[in-house]
């Protein structure tokens, strides 16, 4: 008898928090935000963007302008600056890619293993921190694991002086292309 009670007790409260959560909206095309401009632009017409004002349109994906012609992100649509994002494709392009994401700023490569060495293998995450074109936009991390006799892979520690010479690397090849990007267009 008490455990129907405690049964009929909570479908009771069950119920009563479904109920609190429901609202009280008649329609959902009746519904009125309490910010009337949220999901319009300064004009009041609808807004096409995703995130807002200076965000992410369909047409900066289609048309390709994500990565702007100044390589500032294309008006503040992306945190990525398109020479270190380039320059950090083509420092790594050593190893397979896993995935690039230009929204995050994210560049993972495989694991991946040298003739020389083939018990030892790499692996290195390239990440685009900024718009602007400097040292502090980039961090690098790179993995390392060992083969041991059971042909299991065990993680070991890698020296700091390899991710900075990843950086490194990959600045001096992002000035390389900023420097071709700014001969190209005078040069038009």
């Amino acid at each position: 008898m008490a455990l129907a009670g405690i049964r009929i007790a909570c479908l009771v409260g069950a119920m009563t928090l479904m109920a609190g959560c429901s609202g009280n909206y008649a329609a959902d095309d009746d519904f009125q935000s309490p910010n009337p401009t949220v999901g319009q632009n300064a004009e009041g017409n609808p807004d096409d963007t995703l995130f807002g004002e200076g965000g992410l349109t369909l047409g900066s994906v289609l048309d390709g302008s994500i990565l702007g012609e100044d390589g500032e992100g294309g008006g503040g649509n992306l945190p990525v600056n398109r020479y270190l994002w380039q320059a950090s494709l083509d420092t790594l392009s050593f190893l397979p890619l896993a995935s690039t994401d230009p929204f995050t700023g994210v560049i993972a490569t495989e694991w991946a293993t040298t003739p020389e060495n083939p018990a030892q293998r790499f692996k290195v995450t390239a990440y685009v921190l900024s718009h602007e074109l400097q040292a502090s936009s980039l961090r690098v991390a790179v993995f390392r694991e060992d083969r041991v006799e059971s042909g299991v892979w065990v993680p070991r520690a890698v020296s700091p002086e390899t991710a900075t010479r990843l950086e490194d690397a990959i600045l001096t090849r992002a000035r390389q292309v900023r420097i071709a990007a700014v001969e190209d267009d005078s040069a038009s």
